[in-house]
């Protein structure tokens, strides 16, 4: 603790981020990343932008980037933001859409970023029960709000809400803001994307870190009406004009328009995850229905803590989120290409034999 952080610094409890080891035999299921890597127009799009242009600064609106999103997802181009990573847009969005007369509703087992903007914006905040079976429930969401966020499918569970469920919510909140995080929603959500142009109050935010295979270019990008893009851009541009490079944006928007390429590799994963559910669901483990790229997973006689260690000791690294107490005997485990999860069943066969 430094005597020269403000209050706010030294009230703060950050996210801890998913462990980056530097084992090269290790097989890294705990963060979520792709196995398989991003488009091969995208790599050649960052080496081509890697020229003498670099010494000038990237186009602050990221023009070309958003027109290929807008193109892709059929809105207006001015109905799309770009920002580094769908982490620095979701803290604009609670900077700028959030209101601080009512607290932040979400969810108790959710992304855990979402705590820790609210605490270093100054926003109160309500966390809404899971249900017994994990899944989010929209009428429990009630009373006053400054906003609400869902990520769509849930963070940690994987567990997705139809379109129909989100727009009941937003007809009962009509002068909030609304956020639905869509992070995972290519591997078999339900996107609520078209309903922005019907509910000017509905904010939804992607990245390019999951699907796309891109997550060390850092880009996300939010769509909703003007008047919240608008709300975005003014705090981007009170932080940082620029915040995403030239080979940034040129990788991003390639691999948008490689579309085949991304159901190619969406379609490898989902093919995988359901494969591994199975096996899991075989050997006597509880899976969650997940239509994201990871599964939560429970086994009734071993503790997560103990399937957690003794999988690390055969360099399989999972993510186990012991502080949050819903989920703390649970693991939460990436899919990974097709041989990576068999060795994740052959490990955990000879960890259940023991």
């Amino acid at each position: 603790m430094s005597q020269f952080w403000n209050k706010k610094v030294h009230d703060l409890q950050p996210y801890v981020p998913g462990e980056q080891p530097r084992m090269a035999t290790l097989i890294k299921l705990n963060t979520n990343e792709s196995p398989y890597g991003p488009s091969p127009r995208a790599l050649e799009a960052i080496k081509a932008s890697a020229d003498d242009r670099l010494r000038l600064y990237p186009d602050p609106a990221a023009l070309a980037l958003c027109t290929a999103i807008a193109e892709q997802e059929q809105v207006p181009v001015e109905c799309v933001f770009a920002g580094n990573g769908s982490d620095e847009v979701l803290a604009h969005a609670f900077q700028a859409l959030f209101r601080n007369d009512a607290p932040v509703l979400f969810s108790d087992v959710t992304y855990g970023f979402y705590p820790i903007y609210c605490q270093m914006f100054g926003l109160e905040y309500r966390t809404i029960p899971l249900r017994d079976d994990f899944t989010i429930a929209v009428e429990d969401y009630e009373g006053p709000a400054g906003g609400i966020i869902i990520a769509n499918p849930n963070a940690n569970t994987g567990i997705g809400l139809p379109v129909s469920a989100i727009e009941s919510l937003l007809k009962r909140f009509t002068t909030q803001t609304v956020i639905i995080d869509e992070a995972y929603v290519d591997f078999g959500g339900e996107s609520v994307v078209p309903l922005t142009q019907r509910y000017p109050n509905l904010l939804v935010t992607r990245t390019f870190s999951k699907s796309s295979g891109l997550a060390g270019l850092r880009v996300g990008y939010a769509i909703g009406s003007p008047e919240l893009i608008e709300g975005l851009i003014r705090v981007k541009d009170s932080f940082n004009s620029y915040p995403l490079s030239r080979p940034a944006q040129a990788g991003a928007e390639a691999s948008v328009r490689d579309k085949a390429w991304l159901e190619q590799t969406v379609g490898r994963i989902i093919a995988t995850r359901d494969r591994t559910v199975t096996a899991l669901r075989e050997r006597g483990l509880k899976v969650l229905p997940s239509v994201g790229n990871f599964i939560l997973v429970h086994h009734p006689d071993c503790s997560a803590d103990t399937l957690f260690n003794a999988l690390r000791e055969r360099a399989i690294i999972v993510r186990h989120q012991g502080s949050s107490p819903r989920i703390s005997d649970w693991l939460r485990i990436t899919i990974g290409s097709d041989e990576e999860m068999d060795a994740l069943l052959k490990a955990l066969d000879e960890i259940l034999s023991l």
